[in-house]
């Protein structure tokens, strides 16, 4: 299943509200099911990045409306990356023409 990595930075909204992190982290889970997308983590991390969202999807579209949604609540940025395994990086290497 494909993995994607999102880096979300608070808002100036959503460092204000920061006590509320865990009620939107719940409902991030929740819209997450909907739309098929699988969170198997969530960081809180210092440096670019003030958290890192860990999911799988079958689909990039559903991972695009997902950020897009989060986003639009005006909390958090976000920015999302695809990610390959190791092994998935391996494969594609062995098929280069």
């Amino acid at each position: 299943m494909p993995t994607f990595i999102l880096s979300l930075n608070w808002t100036e909204q959503g460092i204000r509200t920061v006590k509320d992190a865990p009620k939107r982290s719940a409902a991030a889970r929740k819209l997450a099911k909907k739309l098929s997308i699988d969170i198997k983590q969530i960081y809180v991390t210092s440096g670019a990045s003030d958290l890192l969202v860990i999911v799988e999807s079958p689909s990039g579209d559903n991972v695009a409306k997902f950020a897009l949604a989060t986003s639009a609540l005006g909390n958090v940025r976000t920015s999302t990356a695809r990610a390959w395994t190791e092994a998935e990086f391996q494969q594609i290497l062995s098929e280069l023409p």
